[in-house]
């Protein structure tokens, strides 16, 4: 079984999370903010993964340690799940409509951390004078999403790149960049079989 169950606390956050690489895309996600939850619950349907999150955080402070712990375990257990790598695909990409927006998300499980991210967020302004306020949706600070896959890809060893190509709608191009991160995972993380359990690399190790 390709699984991991992984816990970290620190004086920020309390984390637990569960993945098994070969599930049905069943989510149990409590993160602190409805938002990502649903983000969450987005990538794990569509990565087809059984995900279970449970973050407890000082989210009386803002969202940002959570955001970017839960992203630090999720990669750590990524990592641990796939072990030596043997036979998956290891890459994944796939450019993804949602309604005015669309995302290119593509990655590699190279053992190399690197985070290739230009998305364009509409950031607010109250008053001409002001200074410009990051995106939100809702109360949440869109700002993180960028925290949370530079967590994730550090932890992971992932190579990921996710470029917006169009998008105007903050919450579109978000459940956009989450659709498309499970879609690739899913199809890096599956297995080859005319690999024959060999590691798809020639240097024959994946690190």
């Amino acid at each position: 079984m390709r699984t991991a169950e992984l816990s970290r606390k620190t004086a920020e956050t309390d984390i637990i999370v569960k993945l098994n690489l070969d599930g049905t895309g069943k989510a149990e996600i409590s993160s602190g903010s409805g938002f990502f939850n649903h983000m969450l619950q987005l990538f794990t349907a569509h990565a087809r993964v059984d995900l279970t999150v449970d973050c407890k955080g000082d989210t009386e402070v803002d969202f940002h340690h959570s955001a970017e712990d839960i992203g630090i375990v999720l990669g750590e257990a990524f990592k641990k799940a796939l072990g030596d790598k043997a036979g998956i695909n290891r890459y994944g990409d796939i450019v993804l409509p949602m309604d005015e927006a669309l995302v290119v998300v593509a990655c590699d499980f190279s053992g190399r951390s690197y985070l290739n991210y230009k998305v364009r967020l509409r950031a607010t302004r109250v008053s001409d004078t002001a200074d410009a306020i990051p995106a939100l949706v809702g109360a949440f600070d869109t700002e993180l999403i960028e925290e949370f896959f530079i967590a994730f890809t550090r932890t992971a060893g992932l190579t990921l790149h996710i470029v917006q190509l169009e998008g105007s709608n903050t919450h579109h191009i978000i459940e956009a960049i989450f659709k498309a991160f499970g879609r690739a995972i899913k199809v890096a993380v599956s297995e080859d079989a005319s690999l024959r359990g060999e590691i798809p690399s020639t240097k024959g190790v994946l690190l």
